[in-house]
């Protein structure tokens, strides 16, 4: 048998072509112009009503990209088919990242306008560098910012993340994970994220277990037997009260195992009514402290209803709209250029436009509802969010995943109470602007349509 080579196998340990082509075709025309002065590009989000705030998160992906963007021969080899000429080729080669890189904490709760990263490198570096860093930065912040809106709608009520079957790819499973858990989850079903961040893992049976038992009291009395000490038992496959009154025959199967019924799973239905029915047999058997949990199709203003209904559901399992961020699947994140060789940039095109310089945000107390956005170095009162991450080749601050949950979810909790539960704001707060930046961007404006 001859065998054949599969096309798209041929993968490296070199990141540069994870890029876009005409960046490639402005860092080939920057280099035979010599256009090789510092200048600085600024990643942040447009506004949108959907999101009056962000959980930024992705800098620690950028600096890793930071690491092995590179081309080989092999990347080489493939941009000559393109027609790249020699000395760009060379140029890429040799490349290695270097300037610096400014960036607010992972974990950060940001505005709209506010500045996630700002790179300074000589142009044709930072040019490069933009597909890679708005995708590293839009995933894990559109997911954190799902999940931190899914956490306060649950007020206090514990969340776990069961998206992976539905992720767009196993990698990005894997991410969303991190990305829930860093927003407020306290657990995943993703075992694999689960080693790789010691995230807790949780997860016990699915209907396809209690349909292959001829009988749905078998399949609960085999289960708590076979796992005593993880006896979360799904209840909605045939007759959800029927499923839970099932449910507390098996508890005597626990019981001589030393064990406790932990838990019930709803799935389906009317998640309010079924809840408190469920937890008033659970507490006429003396279960009380056996918890609810709830799952199948919700999001934060599913979950808020319920929590307005006073619903007895002690954990919320959050799939599709979690690691899908399904009502707002994709950032208006952007890259661009604010400065080149000293002169300060901008665009002027409507909602579009953007605002010209190197820029630092200004906050005041631990919320940014009176956040200031200014150029880098006014004289504002405040905490400056930026600070540096990275400069040529060195990293300049480490990822700790809980110091970054923590930071996140003691921000998310510091928001005022309209911003963090349904029906939110109307429209998307805003940093005041700086009179410094205020003024730079009337002299750029006025240069610009002279």
């Amino acid at each position: 048998m001859t065998g054949h080579r599969r096309e798209g196998s041929a993968r490296t340990d070199r990141a540069g072509l994870h890029t876009d082509l005409y960046e490639l075709r402005m860092v080939d025309s920057y280099l035979q112009r010599g256009m090789t002065a510092p200048a600085t590009f600024s990643l942040f989000i447009r506004p949108a009503a959907a999101r009056p705030w962000y959980v930024a998160l992705g800098v620690h992906r950028l600096l890793e990209l930071l690491e092995t963007f590179r081309f080989g021969p092999a990347e080489i080899a493939y941009l000559r088919t393109l027609g790249f000429g020699e000395p760009t080729l060379s140029w890429l080669a040799a490349f290695e990242p270097s300037g610096e890189v400014w960036a607010v904490p992972d974990g950060a709760v940001v505005l709209a306008q506010e500045p996630i990263v700002e790179i300074t490198a000589p142009l044709p570096v930072a040019q490069l560098l933009e597909t890679a860093a708005i995708n590293l930065v839009q995933y894990p912040t559109a997911v954190a910012t799902k999940a931190a809106r899914c956490a306060l709608a649950a007020q206090g009520r514990r969340l776990a993340d069961f998206g992976l079957r539905r992720a767009h790819g196993l990698e990005t499973g894997a991410e969303a994970a991190m990305a829930a858990f860093v927003g407020g989850g306290f657990a995943t079903s993703n075992v694999e994220a689960g080693r790789r961040w010691k995230i807790p893992v949780t997860g016990t049976m699915a209907h396809s277990y209690i349909q292959a038992f001829t009988d749905e009291r078998d399949a609960f009395h085999a289960f708590a037997a076979d796992h005593p000490d993880h006896s979360t038992l799904l209840v909605d496959t045939y007759d959800t009260i029927k499923g839970v009154s099932r449910a507390v025959d098996a508890t005597a199967q626990l019981r001589a195992h030393g064990q406790r019924l932990r838990g019930v799973r709803l799935d389906s239905g009317d998640l309010g009514e079924l809840s408190r029915q469920a937890r008033k047999l659970l507490n006429d058997a003396g279960l009380d402290d056996t918890q609810i949990i709830a799952s199948g199709g919700l999001d934060e203003y599913r979950i808020h209803e319920l929590v307005a209904q006073a619903a007895p559901i002690d954990a919320f399992g959050i799939g599709s709209a979690l690691t899908t961020s399904s009502d707002h699947p994709a950032l208006d994140i952007v890259y661009k250029l604010v400065a080149y060789d000293q002169r300060p940039v901008a665009k002027f095109s409507g909602i579009k436009s953007t605002l010209p310089g190197r820029k630092q945000v200004f906050r005041t107390g631990d919320d940014p509802t009176d956040d200031v956005l200014s150029v880098h170095d006014a004289d504002e009162t405040g905490q400056r969010l930026l600070a540096p991450v990275w400069r040529d080749g060195k990293p300049l601050r480490a990822f700790h995943l809980t110091q970054t949950r923590d930071h996140a979810v003691s921000q998310l909790d510091a928001l005022p109470t309209d911003w963090q539960r349904p029906p939110y704001l109307d429209d998307p707060p805003l940093p005041r602007l700086g009179t410094d930046l205020e003024w730079l961007n009337q002299q750029v404006r006025r240069a610009a349509f002279e």
